[in-house]
């Protein structure tokens, strides 16, 4: 990950306009610099969350071993102030830009929706197939996803890189514009009424994974037009995040060609 330590190293960042995923405080309720530093992250869209002295003293450590793959004398011991920021690896797009993207190859959208996938290595895998079969963008939540951070970026073997991937404050509100603009919502479901191979994937369409343990959360399944279950034989009633998500995202690739 790309850690960004001190209150000076963090308000410079924001204002130069590094992408951030995440600022970690403790005692922003007391301290005014914390508090602009709070107030210009949730601006530019970054997560901020509460956190104690442990934890950012943890994330210190975390990012010492991060220089030369060692850690550094001292450097876990560096003062934090109170403020860790964690930067993303690449710059996150726009729902729009996603949009103009098919636009501008004449095809019909093919958009990843990752509801509340946690695990950087299952989001870097769905980024790397979503890439490799030429969908137009993933969309994520701002809260409770993994971000852009280095783990989904080698996860994702640098796809990360040529990808548009949005991230939104609310994925229910999102499918309701996607909705609007005549985007067909597609949610992979092992109880989902439709067969796979028997969904028509050439219309607009939004594909939507959800979570490693929980799958698609409620408020987004009702807002789903299709579920679609992948068909099983073997005795086990579901596939891991990243694997469903590659099985749809050939088969949409498949009917498109």
């Amino acid at each position: 990950m790309n850690y960004i330590i001190g209150k000076n190293a963090v308000i410079e960042a924001l204002r130069a306009g590094v992408g951030i995923d995440k600022v970690f405080l403790a005692g922003a309720d007391t301290d005014k610099a914390l508090r602009h530093i709070a107030g210009t992250a949730r601006a530019a869209g970054a997560v901020v969350v509460d956190a104690d002295k442990r934890k950012l003293d943890s994330l210190c450590i975390d990012a010492a071993k991060d220089v030369d793959n060692a850690e550094t004398e001292g450097y876990n011991q560096r003062v934090h102030q109170g403020v860790v920021a964690i930067a993303a690896v690449a710059e996150y797009s726009t729902i729009e830009e996603i949009l103009s993207s098919a636009k501008q190859k004449n095809e019909q959208p093919l958009i990843v929706i990752c509801d509340e996938i946690s695990d950087p290595h299952n989001l870097g895998a769905i980024i790397r197939t979503a890439e490799a079969v030429g969908a137009h963008g993933i969309i994520v939540p701002k809260r409770r996803s993994a971000g852009l951070g280095a783990t989904v970026a080698k996860a994702s073997s640098g796809a990360v890189f040529h990808s548009k991937i949005a991230r939104v404050p609310n994925i229910t509100a999102s499918i309701r514009e996607l909705k609007n603009l005549g985007i067909w919502i597609f949610g992979a479901a092992a109880d989902g009424d439709s067969a796979l191979w028997e969904t028509d994937l050439t219309v607009p369409t939004a594909i939507v994974i959800g979570s490693e343990g929980k799958g698609i959360s409620r408020l987004v399944s009702e807002n789903c037009d299709f579920k679609v279950n992948i068909p099983m034989v073997g005795k086990l009633s579901s596939l891991n995040a990243s694997v469903s998500a590659a099985i749809l995202l050939y088969e949409a690739y498949r009917q498109r060609r």
